[in-house]
């Protein structure tokens, strides 16, 4: 992530893949489980296929929102390197971002609201500490999700943007500690089976929905 030749590369292949994706899930079989509109600002993710999907659409806009911001008001003392790897971030999800906006089509939910009020973006701690709860979140998220999916096409697609998403997470954490083996931490990875943690939407929401103004009701979604 340091070479910008290697950045460059991986960010247009990237965008090609998403892009080829798109297309594939366009052609699928709609899931019937729309989303249903409610009053104010409480928003129904849906159900079946679609309903996971619109999560995983949920966590996509935050988080692109949220580098969007780091990038338009960088933090005090940014240095080149850690402005170009989160430039890279910011581009990712916003790719992330589109494709579902793009695959759910008319059964996508609205475009949510950020609440960033308690995050410092003038702050390298505050900004860094928070792509860190960010992604690692988003990380367990797709991890509990993909036993939620039905069709395979989209659990494959789930699982090409966890791994971004897990990229993500690495880097961050080698921005707040340096040349460590915390890109791994046991905070993450469980040293009984060397997996990644894995969290419920409901459990993912409850942190989640701190930074966005909207109340998402994940209460359609399936849990097995």
């Amino acid at each position: 992530m340091q070479r910008p030749v290697n950045r460059l590369s991986f960010l247009k292949y990237s965008g090609a893949a998403i892009a080829i994706a798109g297309l594939t899930i366009a052609g699928c079989k709609k899931d019937d489980d729309d989303p249903t509109p409610t009053p104010g600002n409480q928003v129904d993710l849906g159900s079946g296929d679609v309903g996971v999907l619109n999560y995983a659409y949920a966590l996509e806009q935050l988080e692109a929102a949220f580098y969007t911001q780091v990038i338009a008001t960088p933090y005090t003392g940014i240095t080149g390197a850690e402005s170009a790897i989160l430039n890279d971030i910011q581009k990712h999800e916003v790719i992330h971002r589109e494709f579902f906006k793009a695959a759910l089509g008319t059964s996508a939910i609205i475009d949510l609201t950020p609440n960033f009020t308690s995050i410092d973006f003038t702050s390298r701690a505050s900004v860094l500490g928070t792509a860190k709860a960010f992604e690692d979140l988003g990380v367990s998220a797709y991890n509990g999700a993909g036993k939620l999916i039905v069709d395979l096409g989209y659990l494959l697609l789930a699982g090409k943007i966890v791994s971004v998403e897990a990229r993500h997470a690495a880097a961050i954490r080698d921005l707040l500690n340096p040349n460590s083996a915390d890109f791994a931490g046991d905070d993450v990875v469980t040293v009984a089976d060397g997996l990644d943690v894995s969290r419920t939407p409901s459990q993912v929401l409850a942190i989640a929905g701190a930074y966005i103004t909207e109340n998402l009701d994940a209460s359609h979604l399936p849990t097995s």
